[in-house]
């Protein structure tokens, strides 16, 4: 029987999400399924997946079409509460390094844009400890989306000139797309994964928000720092739909 130590979890760490976890549940675009399809063919066994750092839940979701049960854990109380739950998964509060999982247990690891916030080394020694035979583990980020020309000017001018103090330092891993860390097992090449979906502005306006630099912002200054293109943003995009595409930086190793 699985089990999870949640004491462990009450430990400090580096939360960012829990304040707005409704919102960031909402605005979030949504993981290819083609990807998980991907992992799961990667993988020996198909019997118990840990989504870790499972935030709204959504990788722990798609899981559940592949494999017999799913435990996702977050280390924030407030994001598993705001996690939606789905027949075969469980949800429970604990640290990335410290999971309370049985050893060699788990067949697939992911971790979905989240692997920054984490005590790397000791998180992988985790990873090792819980992995079956053969198991997988498969972290990924994403960092800007695309959109077109006009509208991509405002949201760099964003990211990078308004919110450039605002970011905090382990952003850096997120825009090298994972280049400097190194799996602690062989590696898995994989082929290019994208999220993409069609948004109005106004959910566009509504995933800015959500940004931890935006509200580290809002914080400090008492005022919205998107409201500063907002109304240009609106103007570039018009009153349709468009695409926003995010390509997705994926590592994976096999125990």
């Amino acid at each position: 029987m699985t089990t999870v130590d949640t004491a462990s979890s009450e430990q400090s760490f580096k939360d960012h999400f829990s304040g707005h976890s409704s919102s960031y549940a909402e605005f979030r675009p949504t993981y290819p399924e083609s990807l998980f399809s991907f992992l799961a063919d990667c993988c020996a066994r198909r019997q118990l997946a840990w989504d870790c750092a499972t935030g709204n839940g959504q990788a722990a979701r798609a899981l559940t079409e592949y494999f017999e049960q799913v435990i996702g854990t977050d280390a924030s109380e407030a994001q598993i509460q705001s996690a939606k739950s789905k027949p075969g998964i469980e949800f429970h509060v604990a640290r990335a390094e410290e999971s309370g999982l049985d050893d060699n247990s788990i067949d697939l690891i992911t971790v979905a844009q989240a692997l920054h916030w984490f005590d790397i080394a000791s998180f992988f020694d985790e990873a090792q400890r819980v992995l079956a035979p053969g198991g997988v583990l498969a972290v990924w980020s994403y960092e800007r989306c695309f959109v077109d020309a006009d509208c991509d000017l405002l949201l760099n001018e964003l990211y990078a000139d308004i919110l450039r103090s605002y970011w905090p330092p382990e952003r850096k891993l997120v825009e090298e797309g994972y280049q400097s860390i190194e799996l602690p097992m062989p590696s898995i090449t994989p082929p290019e994964f994208a999220m993409q979906i069609d948004w109005m502005a106004a959910e566009m306006l509504g995933y800015l928000r959500t940004w931890s630099a935006s509200r580290r912002y809002l914080m400090d200054k008492g005022s919205d720092p998107v409201s500063l293109i907002e109304g240009r943003l609106l103007e570039a995009w018009g009153a349709g739909t468009r695409q926003v595409s995010w390509p997705l930086n994926l590592k994976i190793g096999r125990a």
